[in-house]
Parts: C-alpha cells; structure tokens; sequence
C-alpha cells in the first residue's frame, strides 16, 4: 500500500464485508487487468466491520503480489457496517479522475471497466455512467428468474418515484467523474442498500448526465441478498429518499464540510 507519484486516472472502490474468501481472486484478477491498461490507477478496498479475515487477507496481497512497477497502488480503508457507509468513505478518500464501485465478487467482470472510460465513453460526455443488466448488448448469466422479476417492479417503483428512465438502478458497478462524485456523494444519507437509488436520485437533481451502460453480469451462488427481505428495507429507503428530497436535504451542505470528517485513510 502506498501513494502513486501522481494522481491516478482511475481509482477502483471495493466495499468489503466479510469477503476474505472471495477477495484473493478478486485481487488477482483485478490486478491483472490493471497491468494491461496505459494508465496509472487504484484500488480502494473499503472495510466495513468485518468479523473475519477480511483485513489480513488485503494486507498480505498488498505485501506479496503487488510489485513496485506496478501502475496501480490498493489502498485499505475501515468504516462502520454499511455498503452505503463504504463507498462514500472510498468515493471521498479516492484521487482517480474517474472512480468506478464494484462489488466484491466481480457479478460484473473487471475486463468490462473499458466501456466506461474514453474513448469508450467520450470525455465530457457524461458525468454518471451506470452498469445496466436491460437494454440491448445487457446479458444477465444465471439469474433466478424469480430475483429478475423482483427486480423489475423494484425498478418500476424507483422509475416512478425517484429516478425517471434509468433501468437499472441497482446493479452494483457505476463510474462516475471526480466532478460528480464530490458533488453526490457528500449529500448521500442512507448507508444501507438504497443508497445505489439516493446517489442517483442526488445525481439527477443536481443535472447531471447519466448513461446506462450494458455489461455482462454473473448471478453469485453466494450473494447475500435476500430478495424479500431486502425488497422491504429498499422499498422503505425509496420512500426516505423521497422524503429527504421535498425537505431539501440533497441542496446542501457544501462537499468539503463532510469530506472533512471522513476518518483518515
């Protein structure tokens, strides 16, 4: 771990919840793409309140298999519990002019992080490029056809409610520029799983332009959603977040006065 000698063109944020079993692949692979690329970047794996190994495991990759010619640095980072708490903190804390959240068990593969950088995606032409699993190009690997639908009348909701045309909010791998991320994310309030809706709710009231993007997705064997359960809680968030938007709170406070107080990397 340590600092690039300038400023990384991409910074790559991985909230982490007890994943020391999936994070070794996951660095390896991540760590692979990087080294191909003509641009120096990071990776900020973000900690939040793990009661396994999750740590250590970060630590000794950074120590046994990141090279010193390396274009990239990993970066650890410790917050409370919360996937929302996570990538704020690493969002905040990143350098990269473009800073892309990923999920910890690549559902999206790394290899697809090109689509949302020039010349993929045209400089200038988007401040917000989001992961879509609909829409043309999209494929969606074995998905419970059951979660799909859940799904979309979850999307449906948020469509309605809180974030007009977008079809997929809650795929978890967005890219958004330096600019937008010191915009949105320090107004973002919820830590739980509706925060992929508030930064976007966030992002459209402020103008900016988002893109949907299609990838390719992995259903995970092993994901810690649980559909009805947190369908209820997400449904519960929609409705916060559209409370907090009539009372004003994504105007203000300026993004430096809560940076500041993020805890030190």
């Amino acid at each position: 771990m340590g600092d690039l000698e300038q400023s990384p063109f991409l910074s790559i944020i991985i909230p982490a919840y007890n994943e020391g079993k999936r994070l070794p692949p996951t660095l390896h692979k991540v760590a692979e793409f990087l080294r191909r690329q003509p641009y120096r970047s990071e990776v900020i794996v973000v900690e939040n309140g793990s009661t396994d190994d999750t740590s250590a495991v970060v630590e000794h990759f950074c120590h046994h298999d990141v090279r010193a010619d390396d274009p990239f640095r990993i970066h650890l980072l410790h917050t409370a519990q919360g996937k929302g708490v996570a990538v704020k903190a690493g969002m905040l804390r990143a350098h990269g002019e473009y800073r892309i959240m990923s999920d910890a068990d690549l559902a999206v593969p790394i290899d697809e992080v090109s689509k949302f950088l020039p010349p993929a995606l045209p400089a200038r032409a988007f401040d917000v490029a989001i992961a879509s699993r609909e829409g043309p190009g999209a494929v969606r690997h074995g998905e419970p056809w059951v979660r799909h639908l859940m799904g979309r009348v979850f999307n449906f909701l948020v469509r309605t409610l809180a974030v007009p045309g977008v079809q997929d909010t809650q795929c978890g791998f967005k890219c958004f520029t330096r600019e937008a991320a010191l915009l949105v994310f320090p107004l973002q309030r919820i830590d739980g799983w509706g925060f992929d809706v508030e930064i976007l709710h966030i992002a459209g009231l402020h103008g900016l332009r988002m893109v949907e993007v299609p990838v390719h997705w992995y259903y995970g064997q092993n994901s810690r959603i649980r559909p009805i359960q947190n369908t209820i809680s997400m449904v519960t968030e929609l409705l916060r977040i559209r409370l907090n938007g009539r009372r004003g709170y994504y105007d203000g406070p300026p993004p430096t006065a809560v940076a500041d107080n993020l805890p030190a990397a």
